[in-house]
């Protein structure tokens, strides 16, 4: 089992980047899909992107061509790199991985991950 923290979040105004940081405080994310989510107050979490442990990555289309996600050569941290942010980015920002491996339809579904970040929040201002 691995425990997930986040890093990166803070307010930026619109066009502009954060990266996030997903840390393992375990062992390296060699058998996890990692991905991430995000809640705006008021709404549920939704998905924005994921790594599965095979290195494939699938994007909500809202962040695609805006945000990409990698892991570390190390395999302890996942990254989500924002650009050219919109103020509907902003949000709560959640790390959450699980021991295997989904597809691009099943990687969406946070029913598949059992361990979760406490989250990190981004603002994006107009």
């Amino acid at each position: 089992q691995v425990q997930l923290t986040e890093s990166g979040g803070g307010l930026v105004q619109a066009g502009g980047s954060l990266n996030l940081s997903c840390a393992s405080s375990g062992r390296a994310f060699s058998r996890n899909t990692v991905a991430w989510f995000r809640q705006a107050p008021g709404k549920e979490r939704i998905f924005v992107a994921s790594i599965t442990r095979g290195a494939y990555t699938f994007y909500a289309d809202s962040v695609k061509g805006r945000f990409t996600i990698s892991r570390e050569n190390a395999g302890k941290t996942v990254y989500l790199e924002m650009n050219n942010l919109k103020p509907e980015d902003t949000a709560d920002y959640y790390c959450a991985a699980f021991d295997g491996t989904c597809t691009n339809i099943s990687c969406r579904d946070r029913r598949l991950y059992n361990t979760w970040g406490q989250g990190t929040q981004v603002t994006v201002s107009s």
